[in-house]
């Protein structure tokens, strides 16, 4: 079994955007989602002339359960036409900051506004050192998450909500 460990924080400047590696444009939508009969959501995405299904888990945290396969980009673009009634548009801009990868992600269409840094990390105990421009983490707040962002966009957030309360 494959096991996701990643950490989610807000940004407290637009300083990394001075290292950024590079950066990719993508488009995803969930097949499934969570609820009470089903645990795990299943999402497709496409980015750069590539596509991919993705199983996790369907817990807020640090670490989940998370299975990732190649799909043509063909069926990924049909399956997104025909099952997905909402889609996340996203850049992930790559960042490396002392030997750690962020990945920082960008939202548009209704979540535009909402910038989000992960961290992959070898084990939820990890140490590593936090990156000037890098905020409060918001790991625990389901809210943050692609899957919540289809049902409750950052447009329709209140002034506490974006101030990561």
């Amino acid at each position: 079994m494959a096991t996701e460990i990643e950490r989610k924080f807000l940004l407290s400047s637009d300083a990394w955007r001075l290292s950024v590696e590079r950066s990719q444009r993508f488009i995803q939508g969930y097949l499934t989602r969570p609820g009470a009969s089903t645990p795990c959501s299943v999402r497709v995405r496409i980015g750069e002339g590539e596509a991919w299904l993705n199983i996790k888990s369907a817990v807020a945290g640090v670490e989940r359960s998370e299975f990732e396969y190649a799909v043509p980009v063909a069926d990924a673009e049909r399956m997104l036409d025909e099952f997905c009634d909402a889609v996340i548009e996203k850049v992930r801009h790559h960042v490396d900051f002392r030997g750690r990868k962020f990945e920082i992600d960008e939202f548009f269409g209704d979540n535009a506004g909402l910038v989000v840094a992960e961290l992959e990390l070898e084990s939820a105990a990890a140490a590593f050192e936090r990156p000037p421009w890098l905020g409060g983490e918001v790991s625990d707040k389901p809210r943050y998450y692609n899957l919540h962002l289809l049902d409750h966009p950052y447009s329709a957030w209140s002034a506490a909500e974006r101030a990561g309360e």
